[in-house]
């Protein structure tokens, strides 16, 4: 499910800088997020980080693809790149060649920095910067697929037919060369004006026929506004939602596409994780059938939940309240592992993503996610028709609850470090009038209608009371009631 990720701009030596810097500090505390890394688990990462780039693995082992020009595609300043790609026609079809860093040649099994990831899970993004999965030496040099860098990487080659549907499949160890690092908005840019070489259109193309297929098979992405953090010229912050570009629901379809021949080979090899998620509750659904109703959305009963999706706006008011609603139909998400002496191999609903409606698995993302790295060694071997390695099969029985503790971790600083950013936005504003729309709707309580508000201006959602009522998906006038930057709350009332 998409987040709501916040960024702020270039730290600044200003009172609400400090105080935002104080109560991350706080909240990175509260919540027990690791910062700093071992001795000695830094140490084995500058070790690893200085060896030969096809290192451990023996020579010959990895296939050299330094001519494929592949380039990476992620949001600007990145520098933890796991990913780099290049599109094809091929016949009437197309190859999608995917290249995802190699982290299992700089981290050894059973070592300490082993160990450390296995007690920081994922990656943690924050509005002053990140808590890394790998330390720096690693996700942000020796390992990411950064530009015009010779870099160790595990490549998957995705034949398509005319459809978009996957033929076949090929997954190898490699040596591969970013040709340039693009930022979504550039990719786009250059699609918009038509300058875009023969990769990127190929880009648009295959996202194209893959959300397409999304639609068939009854998958949905949601599309939920993010939030950014701005400083204006006086130094004031204040907060905005961001448009997702066509582009990058295309580079998702990639991943999307990937994940889904990773999870089939692992099932048929019957062993692996796959990324679950049980399928919504009819009650919810027919709850969010009354929520388009109430908010004035036309849904025939003949059109499929995607397809409602694929024709919203987040930036008009009924729809925002609609998507936030529908992000209720996606819960329960989780991770199954299995193996040859473990849990038997799923099937059914218990082997499939209810939201993408197909066995899906975590592959693409090993520098910033924990499980990546073992699908993507059980793929390998599969693929091979070797053996899974032992220390794989070790460890797949724990992964599941490892990614559910330290994903919890990290959505409680998300969660929290947007209450953070809200408050000290909305700080000097207590008392001001604005008007948003209500988005949410809860059970009164002390005679008062309580639910969530959503300002446009600045891009708050918030709690909101009234004596009057809440009608979802209405435009209310709020007052700002209350404040607190040291409890991370702020509070609306209707007026």
């Amino acid at each position: 499910m998409p987040g709501r990720p916040v960024r702020l701009p270039a730290p600044a030596d200003d009172a609400t800088s400090r105080a935002v810097t104080a109560g991350l500090d706080a909240l990175r505390a509260e919540v027990e997020l690791p910062v700093t890394y071992p001795a000695d688990a830094l140490a084995e990462a500058g070790s690893a980080a200085r060896r030969a780039p096809d290192a451990p693995h023996a020579p010959g082992e990895r296939a050299d693809r330094t001519d494929v020009p592949f380039v990476t595609i992620d949001p600007p300043g990145s520098t933890d790149l796991d990913q780099a790609v290049h599109v094809e026609r091929r016949g009437s079809g197309w190859r999608v060649r995917y290249a995802i860093a190699d982290v299992a040649a700089f981290v050894a099994p059973g070592g300490a920095l082993d160990g450390e990831t296995h007690r920081r899970g994922m990656t943690c993004y924050s509005p002053d910067g990140r808590v890394p999965l790998h330390p720096t030496v690693l996700s942000e040099g020796a390992a990411s697929l950064l530009a015009d860098q010779v870099r160790p990487a595990v490549l998957w080659s995705i034949d398509l037919d005319a459809d978009g549907e996957p033929v076949d499949v090929h997954v190898e160890r490699a040596l591969v060369r970013s040709r340039a690092q693009l930022s979504y908005e550039q990719v786009q840019e250059r699609l918009d004006a038509g300058t875009a070489d023969d990769l990127l259109r190929g880009l648009a193309d295959v996202g194209t026929l893959r959300e397409a297929r999304e639609r068939e098979r009854g998958g949905a992405s949601l599309d939920v506004p993010e939030q950014e953090v701005v400083r204006s010229d006086d130094g004031t912050f204040g907060l905005r939602f961001r448009a997702t570009l066509p582009v990058e629901g295309w580079n998702a379809q990639i991943s999307l596409l990937t994940g889904i021949v990773a999870a089939r080979l692992m099932l048929d090899a019957g062993a692996g994780v796959v990324r679950t998620l049980p399928p919504a509750d009819p009650k919810d659904v027919a709850r969010l059938r009354r929520t388009a109703t109430a908010l004035g959305i036309d849904w025939p009963d003949a059109l499929p939940y995607p397809d409602l999706l694929a024709r919203l706006d987040s930036h008009i008011g009924a729809h925002a309240a609609f998507l936030r609603e529908a992000t209720t139909l996606f819960r329960g998400a989780g991770y199954r592992a299995f193996g040859t002496d473990g849990p038997p191999v799923p099937a059914g609903d218990d082997a499939e993503h209810a939201a993408i409606r197909a066995p899906y698995a975590h592959v693409t993302a090993p520098l910033r996610r924990l499980v990546d790295r073992y699908g993507t060694e059980v793929c390998l071997a599969a693929v091979a028709g070797r053996d899974v390695p032992d220390w794989v099969l070790a460890a797949l029985p724990e992964l599941p609850g490892t990614m559910m503790r330290t994903g919890r971790r990290v959505s409680a600083f998300d969660r929290g470090a947007l209450d953070l950013v809200e408050a000290v936005v909305l700080e000097p504003r207590v008392g001001a009038t604005f008007t948003g729309v209500v988005v949410d709707t809860d059970e009164p309580r002390d005679g008062r209608a309580r639910g969530a508000v959503q300002l446009r201006d600045p891009a708050v959602v918030a709690p909101v009371t009234s004596d009057a009522g809440l009608a979802l998906g209405g435009s209310l006038d709020v007052r700002l009631d209350e404040v607190s930057v040291a409890h991370r709350r702020v509070m609306f009332v209707a007026v």
